[in-house]
């Protein structure tokens, strides 16, 4: 049994596909841009927040309009972003029982920082220790340095920590920061896609990923 967890959050831990795309199409009507699918914004999510808008912008937009696309997005997520927003079935309870078994955890996220904080406070206050989103100064996912640092607030050691996620990206950072990844495929990516990028364990359900967790 792993002693600390480091847990993606979009794709993991919540479904928050529903107000992401409706979040994003709304910035692209605003704007006059043709609208996304919800396919292809889950395929967009992942990178963080001006990566969807650039992925979701039509081809050859501009730096400077597609950075003012990313300004209504931000806004409009803001005040939207717990609309349709849950954690997946399992989920809360999974946690519960991982907290009392003395496991402590962690949230890093490439969704932006105060998006990250305000949901995990909002749903996983008792069970969560840190939550950790994109920011300046911080290398996002893949790159390793959020995770480095979450797991250094937790008080953990990285030998006896997994890294739990639902996507290529997720994997990848694992991988970049030498610990345990378990990859699940009931969230934003299907199994081939965790295999391609290296993923070893998938798990496709809450219940099979307890299992993996819980003695």
């Amino acid at each position: 049994m792993y002693s600390s967890i480091v847990w993606d959050l979009d794709g993991t831990l919540l479904d928050t596909l529903d107000d992401l795309y409706l979040s994003v199409n709304e910035a692209l009507r605003r704007h006059g841009m043709p609208l996304r699918t919800k396919d292809e914004v889950r395929a967009f999510v992942g990178n963080g927040i001006r990566n969807l808008i650039l992925r979701a912008v039509p081809d050859k937009t501009d730096a400077e309009t597609a950075e003012t696309v990313l300004a209504t997005f931000t806004s409009y997520y803001k005040d939207h972003m717990n609309d349709h927003t849950a954690p997946y079935p399992g989920i809360p309870a999974l946690l519960t029982s991982l907290k009392a078994a003395g496991v402590k955890m962690a949230i890093v996220s490439n969704k932006a920082d105060f998006a990250t904080k305000e949901l995990a406070a909002l749903y996983f206050a008792d069970t969560i220790d840190v939550a950790v989103g994109a920011k300046d100064g911080v290398p996002k996912k893949p790159a390793p340095d959020a995770v480095f640092n979450a797991i250094a607030e937790m008080g953990a050691e990285r030998s006896s920590t997994v890294f739990i996620g639902d996507s290529e990206v997720d994997v990848v950072t694992g991988k970049n920061a030498a610990l345990d990844v378990i990859a699940v495929s009931y969230g934003f990516r299907d199994p081939d896609t965790l295999r391609e990028a290296g993923a070893e364990v998938i798990c496709p359900t809450v219940e099979v990923l307890a299992d993996r967790l819980l003695p």
